[in-house]
């Protein structure tokens, strides 16, 4: 995992400050360590979604839909997602996306993707965005089968493109692609989606630990954020996959921190949950239908948070990132919420990413589908959702944390539009550079946001109701234009 047609709608200049205002003290605090002469070496962006094979299926639907057993892995489709989060009622009813545009920020390429995407789309009968572009602003890089790197990142792409397409058929897709994962690329390819204004919504499921970044490169991609965020983007981000650890700067060990770019208050950091929703079942013509009697295919049955061991399917714990950044200060959206020394809290959302209950992805690369598994899974298809908010609202929402966030404190609202997320937690163990476990103490669920799953996972079409009725500083803009009246 880690880094919009033009209706040019700019918030509120009190907005901009408002969050300026809660961020640039760490900011500036951290930056100070480059004029005091510490030396930041390039580090590489790194992706981590994982697979397992998903086998051939059987007309429209695959083994792995069916499994009851706990004990193997568990896939689902769009249709089981959709149903899972409550999306179904939305695309019946006509929004889709339409009309808006989804960024997909990855780096390399998948010389697959377009026969991957339409495999996808024949196999679930999902229609084929209006538009899908590939661009690589920097250059395309050639593609080497033989580097596992490229390869990750050809997975990577695969899993982001089809996952939100899926949530949001009807919007376009535009890839944007950075000439290698490296930060200094992975920022230019990004400037060019906001300079350009590409679309509406910012997908990045990628990261690194935020302390290891160049103070000077997280200045220009806070600013990056900041101009993104005045022209009415929403930006999502994945929160990490090794729970409340990220790599140390050297690469040889873990610690407790956060990761860029999820943490920036202008971003929507996503983490990940382990989703048991009901199975697949197969008619007379191998299409997926309801398993038990007036309960469709992937109805909701309970969430945890995502914290596969070691051994299971990684050599380290696979885990939802969460924790408390040391470079931002709690910005205003998380006021009353995250009581941990006055930092920025992550993540702020969190969808399904476990590996055990994962998504299927065509990777015609490796031959077929996969099921895929990480909070790259998660920054997608909340993608999409923003794109299905923007198209139902009939403008771009561009930044929601205020609204999440207020939300979340009222608890008649919050229990109806998200799913809250009150067991596991994010301590891991990964495997340093002599393949010993090292132990990072990570935060257990709890009721309300917490540094694991954040508020939780939507409650979709309840969800964007209210979305639409929040500004960005979540002030109830249907109570002050009800005052306006009288």
């Amino acid at each position: 995992m880690r880094k919009l047609a033009h209706s040019r709608i700019v918030i509120g200049a009190a907005s901009i400050v408002m969050i300026a205002a809660v961020v640039v003290g760490g900011l500036l605090h951290f930056l100070s360590a480059a004029a005091a002469g510490v030396t930041y070496n390039s580090h590489p962006v790194s992706v981590n979604p994982q697979r397992e094979p998903a086998g051939k299926p059987t007309g429209h639907v695959f083994g792995c839909q069916t499994q009851t057993d706990p004990t193997s892995i568990v896939c689902y489709s769009p249709e089981q997602m959709r149903n899972a989060y409550n999306i179904t009622p939305l695309l019946k009813a006509g929004i889709t996306g339409k009309g808006k545009t989804v960024v997909i920020i990855d780096a390399y390429q998948n010389p697959l993707m377009v026969q991957d995407l339409a495999n996808f789309d024949t196999t679930f009968g999902v229609a084929a965005p209006p538009q899908f572009t590939q661009i690589a602003p920097d250059g395309l890089t050639p593609f080497d089968p033989n580097d596992a790197n490229q390869v990750g990142w050809a997975g990577e792409i695969a899993l982001d493109v089809q996952w939100a397409h899926a949530i949001a058929p009807g919007a376009n897709i535009v890839l944007d692609l950075a000439k290698s994962n490296q930060d200094v690329d992975i920022l230019s390819a990004t400037k060019y989606a906001v300079d350009h204004h590409l679309g509406d919504i910012i997908s990045q499921s990628f990261g690194e630990n935020e302390s290891c970044v160049d103070p000077k490169l997280l200045s220009a991609e806070h600013e990056i954020f900041a101009e993104a965020t005045s022209e009415h983007m929403t930006i999502f981000a994945s929160s990490g996959d090794e729970g409340a650890a990220q790599q140390t700067c050297d690469g040889n060990s873990w610690t407790q921190a956060a990761s860029s770019p999820a943490s920036d208050p202008y971003v929507t950091s996503v983490g990940a949950t382990e989703l048991i929703a009901s199975p697949a079942c197969r008619d007379a013509s191998m299409n997926e239908i309801p398993c038990k009697s007036g309960e469709a295919a992937g109805t909701y049955e309970s969430e945890t948070a995502l914290n596969e061991p070691p051994g299971l399917y990684t050599g380290g714990s696979f885990s939802t990132g969460g924790g408390y950044s040391e470079i931002y200060h709690e910005p205003f959206y998380q006021y009353g919420t995250v009581h941990h020394d006055f930092q920025r809290g992550v993540p702020d959302v969190a969808y399904n990413g476990a590996i055990g209950h994962g998504v299927l992805v065509s990777f015609l690369l490796f031959g077929g589908f996969y099921v895929f598994g990480g909070t790259s899974c998660g920054s997608p298809q909340w993608a999409g959702i923003a794109a299905l908010a923007d198209q139902k609202a009939g403008r771009d929402l561009g930044f929601i944390n205020g609204a999440l966030y207020t939300i979340g404190h009222i608890p008649p609202l919050y229990h109806s539009d998200f799913h809250d997320i009150t067991s596991g937690n994010n301590t891991v163990q990964e495997p340093d550079a002599n393949n010993n476990l090292v132990t990072v103490q990570g935060f257990n669920a709890s009721r309300g946001w917490d540094p694991t799953t954040g508020l939780g996972t939507p409650n979709v079409t309840n969800l964007l109701a209210l979305l639409l009725r929040y500004d960005h500083n979540g002030n109830d803009t249907s109570a002050i234009n009800q005052l306006g009246k009288h």
